[in-house]
């Protein structure tokens, strides 16, 4: 049985890894990063219909993806099962980021299946807590959990808020799929970039250090890159395939957009300090009973 009230829909917002330094690896295996994850106003939706049966399911319809592989699910149930919920969802999933882009969408889904359910379960966790089972499910999950721009370190869950300024970004998907594993398991790749201090921190003195291994593996993502950098900085994010460019102003962004070639998808987004996300769990809590 489905509860009638009408569900809200919850931002899943997008992010750009500003930077993504490689400063060595942890004896488990994992990288240890520094990066600087900017928060965009764009991104996915997601609504949840709370049922009164234990299942989780995902109306929506991921190519590809069996329901219980997708990140969603498993925070529904990594939460269901933390806090002993006997209630279950039906979720919904406007989506509009590209999957294995580089922008976090995964990731971004999941830390909002978390937020969400926490509210709407009830389940009262923290902040802090809420992070914490979000790692469990991916090193970017505590950063949109929080939802803050921060500067990042370890394998991405060391993280502190910073305040930069609120940017323009055209980022533009070339229409490719990368591997995050594959990447991260060249023999080529950088490991031993020197660390830096927050203080120390421009887009000028840093680089992403899986960009140039990526372009080797995927030659429109260098096409991409060379295109946009005629109009303003330019780099990859993440472990790609999506490249941004860096603009002051909204019109400058749009403006080189239109003269982006058709067969590369693109949307203009502007830098936030502070989530959708988190606008959007003040603006429930300052309703009451919403749930």
């Amino acid at each position: 049985m489905v509860c009638t009230t009408e569900p809200l829909w919850w931002p899943s917002p997008a992010k750009l890894n500003l930077f993504l330094h490689i400063t060595g690896r942890y004896d488990n295996g994992y990288h240890r990063l520094q990066s600087l994850f900017q928060i965009l106003d764009t991104g996915d939706r997601l609504a949840f219909d709370i049922t009164t049966s234990d299942s989780i399911k995902i109306s929506t319809v991921f190519a590809g993806v069996a329901e219980q592989d997708n990140l969603i699910y498993k925070a529904a149930k990594l939460l269901q099962r933390h806090c002993g919920v006997s209630q279950g969802t039906q979720i919904k999933v406007d989506k509009q980021l590209p999957m294995g882009g580089g922008i976090g969408g995964g990731s971004s889904n999941a830390a909002t299946t978390l937020v969400a359910l926490n509210y709407l379960w009830g389940c009262g966790l923290s902040e802090d807590k809420l992070a914490e089972l979000g790692l469990q499910l991916g090193a970017d999950v505590p950063v949109f959990v929080r939802g803050q721009t921060a500067f990042a370190e370890g394998v991405g869950e060391q993280i502190t808020p910073v305040s930069i300024s609120g940017d323009w970004y055209l980022v533009v998907n070339p229409g490719i799929h990368v591997s995050t594993p594959a990447i991260f398991g060249e023999a080529d790749l950088p490991r031993n970039t020197a660390t830096m201090a927050w203080k120390d921190y421009t887009f000028e003195k840093t680089r992403n250090d899986c960009q140039q291994i990526v372009c080797k593996r995927h030659p429109e993502v260098a096409k991409l890159l060379q295109w946009l950098v005629h109009y303003a900085p330019s780099r990859m994010t993440g472990t790609g395939a999506c490249v941004f460019a860096t603009f002051k102003d909204e019109n400058t962004a749009r403006f080189v957009q239109a003269k982006l070639p058709e067969y590369w998808t693109s949307f203009v987004a502007r830098g936030v300090a502070r989530s959708p996300l988190k606008q959007q769990l003040h603006n429930v809590n300052a309703v009451p009973d919403r749930h």
